[in-house]
């Protein structure tokens, strides 16, 4: 079996939609979990939600950054290359998207595309396939009635205050999206993160 050509969706059309949609809705309802049942199965250290985000989000006008972990493999490189054409940056600055493996391995959010003022879209989301560690949490901004207290698997160390700090630059900024057990958890920029 050839994994650069196998671990697709099964059906292009349809599986990107789904994910696409549950993609939107985690955005619009920060912290809240959204459904992504993906058949995609991209070769390892890729988890199939990051391997379902990648194949709806990323095309060959989207440059992308990988963890060390994804990089060093080169069946994920081949795959990303057959399923989406999206060119690999070394220059995390240039990328569209940034696709992490592991939290440990998130670089900090201000080396990142921030847009401009003009075109905010053209800021950096991060995917993180997210671990087991988790951090009560209480999120507050658009989308959110009054405030949410919940469990999220965040990264740890100043992640935080870097967050704060991303959000300090609103419109420009980084928006976060965490995959893990066949769901998808939005957080944009415009989310405010506190410890519970």
């Amino acid at each position: 079996m050839d994994l650069s050509i196998e671990g697709g969706f099964s059906d292009l059309v349809l599986g990107a939609q789904s994910v696409f949609r549950a993609t939107m809705e985690a955005l619009a309802r920060p912290g809240q979990p959204q459904g992504i049942g993906t058949d995609a199965a991209p070769p390892a250290p890729m988890t199939p939600e990051l391997g379902a985000m990648a194949l709806t989000l990323c095309d060959h006008d989207t440059p992308v950054w990988l963890d060390p972990n994804l990089r060093a493999s080169a069946a994920v490189t081949s795959w990303l290359a057959f399923h989406c054409g999206a060119p690999l940056t070394d220059d995390i600055a240039e990328a569209a998207f940034v696709l992490l493996t592991d939290a440990a391995l998130l670089p900090r959010l201000d080396t990142m595309a921030q847009g401009t003022d003009q075109y905010p879209d053209r800021s950096t989301t991060v995917v993180l396939a997210a671990g087991f560690a988790e951090t009560a949490v209480v999120l507050k901004g658009p989308g959110i009635k009054g405030e949410l207290r919940t469990i999220l698997p965040l990264p740890n160390g100043d992640f935080l205050a870097q967050w704060a700090d991303n959000r300090a630059r609103f419109p420009r900024g980084v928006d976060l999206l965490l995959v893990r057990n066949g769901t998808v958890i939005g957080l944009p920029r415009t989310t405010r993160i506190s410890e519970a």
